[in-house]
């Protein structure tokens, strides 16, 4: 099939190349879209790539990546590591919706799109922009993906996701909780409609005005056609999953030599 890639910079690449080289060997025709500045995102042999003018260059960018970078890693207490996280995010979510905003009103870029016929986009619904494009042009949409913020992912798959039962990123929780964790666990679910929403309006607004109709961003992924998550109950706390959620997890793991006897 014919293959439109929507992806997003950083290690979300590194376990999407990987795939994309599979695919190709496959037989599939891949084209990937990605800015002019991109950090790791590569030409290859095995897919077509294909670059768009955005406004943030290639120092800038690692600058920002690699400031997220180290704050993800400090030990701070959870309201300092939340802040500094949600602050991170804005700044993230407001580069790439620029980005996205570049690629979207690029008229070349969008015409090679629409006559091109692509079967279905694989895209990284962190940044939604591939999705907005799958709804413009009327495509299919497969979603790569470790999660988004805040369940949005689980939200827009209806699948449940009960703050009693699913720990939430930074609780430190496990899905063995005492009532003090299920009520601390209750009350970060409920900031996180408050945080998301701002930190995803960019994309929000951005979506309602290219699309001509009032969105969230919920509603934008609730069209994904499947999900390959790379998770694993093996590390992961088991939760409700959707039929059209495949886990893939490990598929970014490098491959050893089997230990010798």
């Amino acid at each position: 099939g014919k293959l439109l890639v929507i992806p997003m910079e950083g290690s979300h690449w590194l376990s999407m190349k990987e795939v994309l080289v599979e695919l190709s060997k496959r037989g599939h025709e891949i084209v990937v879209i990605a800015p002019d500045s991109t950090m790791l995102i590569d030409s290859s042999e095995m897919y077509e790539l294909k670059t768009y003018p955005v406004p943030l260059k290639k120092d800038g960018m690692k600058e920002l990546m690699r400031s997220f970078s180290e704050d993800c890693f400090t030990e701070e207490p959870f309201l300092m590591r939340f802040l500094t996280t949600w602050h991170n995010f804005q700044k993230s979510s407001a580069m790439f919706q620029a980005f996205c905003s570049s690629l979207l009103y690029n008229k070349e870029m969008m015409k090679y799109i629409e006559e091109s016929k692509f079967d279905a986009i694989l895209t990284d619904p962190l940044t939604p922009c591939g999705q907005i494009i799958a709804l413009h042009f009327s495509i299919p949409t497969v979603f790569f993906l470790r999660g988004v913020p805040c369940a949005i992912d689980i939200h827009a798959a209806q699948s449940p996701d009960p703050p009693s039962y699913v720990p939430r990123i930074f609780s430190l929780n496990t899905d063995h909780m005492t009532f003090s964790e299920r009520v601390k666990n209750f009350l970060i679910t409920v900031s996180e409609y408050f945080t998301c929403s701002i930190v995803f309006s960019p994309f929000e607004s951005l979506a309602s005005e290219f699309l001509q109709k009032p969105v969230t961003i919920t509603q934008l992924l609730s069209h994904g056609s499947i999900w390959l998550k790379r998770l694993d109950f093996v590390f992961d706390y088991p939760m409700p999953v959707m039929p059209n959620m495949i886990f893939i997890g490990g598929i970014n793991c490098g491959r050893k030599k089997p230990l010798s006897q």
